[in-house]
């Protein structure tokens, strides 16, 4: 067996600020800190940190009086910043930069007076905070179909905004029939897809077609690493989304396949170090490492946490 490691892979700027974030929370007020919604969308992640006393909650009513409540990495509507300081809570805000950068955008283009066309999934966290900031000119899309399906006011200007964790193809796709029924529309100074989700599917889309088996290591409510997998079957891999090594089935294998390893932006290192020495050891499996880029961003912890 063969084994190519994708890079980059995992962690990206935003994950790692919220994860320092919540790190450094209860280190410095203690346990219990509550997090509104799951810090990154990955099981270990989220059960690592309840084990060290985060709370993490999807209503910030049932967050005691004066408590600490820090935001995830996929930020938040208006609505629930009201009601974070209704309740007198001690707020650190670990939204990614990126996905502030969308809600400021949506902010903007609704002062204008825009509709405007977000494409994005819906239910996701990150979607629900960036409808948030304006609920009344915001119309969401999933799909081609969905764009054709739209009902826009006539004569008002129109503006489409991405949600970061989009598969780049899929998003071409809809922005493409978007201009295509109304040419006039605007769209964001610059590309809302985070860096990051697209690095990963650029080097995953190279490996699909080396490999006959790809591993995506990331949990199912995770966006990003659902599209890798997605990506990878595209280009005719045999892509299994795996939490870890105690989700890998021998039926996948024979022990001849060359297999390529990533993992979704908000899962850990360590579990692909496990998918890999696990594969080593039941099958002898050689590796190698395929980079497309190298990434040094870093974001600054909140504010709040900064001293």
């Amino acid at each position: 067996m063969k084994i190519i490691l994708a890079a980059p892979r995992g962690f990206c700027a935003g994950v790692n600020m919220a994860i320092e974030s919540l790190d450094l929370a209860i280190q410095t007020f203690g346990a219990p800190v509550y997090v509104y919604h799951e810090i990154v969308h990955n099981q270990h992640v989220v059960e690592h940190f309840r084990r060290k006393g985060a709370i993490f909650v999807d209503d910030v009513r049932t967050v005691p009086s004066g408590a600490c409540l820090l935001f995830s990495a996929h930020g938040v509507s208006p609505e629930i910043r009201n009601q974070a300081s209704e309740r007198d809570l001690r707020v650190i805000d670990a939204t990614c930069p990126l996905v502030t950068k969308v809600h400021t955008e949506a902010i903007r283009f609704s002062r204008q007076g825009y509709t405007i066309v977000l494409i994005g999934h819906r239910g996701h966290d990150e979607v629900v905070g960036t409808i948030g900031e304006a609920p009344e000119a915001i119309r969401l899309v999933g799909s081609v179909e969905d764009v054709d399906r739209l009902e826009l006011p006539a004569g008002a200007p129109v503006a489409y905004l991405t949600q970061t964790t989009l598969s780049v193809d899929d998003a071409a796709k809809i922005i493409g029939r978007l201009r295509e029924r109304f040419p006039a529309i605007e769209g964001p100074p610059k590309d809302d897809i985070c860096y990051a989700t697209q690095n990963r599917q650029e080097a995953i889309r190279q490996l699909g077609e080396q490999a006959d088996v790809a591993l995506v290591v990331g949990s199912r409510n995770s966006s990003n690493s659902q599209r890798l997998a997605e990506i990878a079957r595209t280009q005719g891999a045999r892509a299994h989304l795996i939490d870890g090594p105690e989700d890998i089935l021998d039926q996948w294998f024979t022990g001849e396949e060359t297999v390529a390893i990533t993992a979704g932006a908000s899962a850990p290192e360590h579990l692909v170090e496990r998918c890999v020495d696990f594969l080593r050891q039941k099958y002898s499996a050689q590796v190698r490492h395929h980079a497309v880029c190298e990434e040094n961003v870093r974001f600054l912890l909140p504010r709040e946490l900064r001293t």
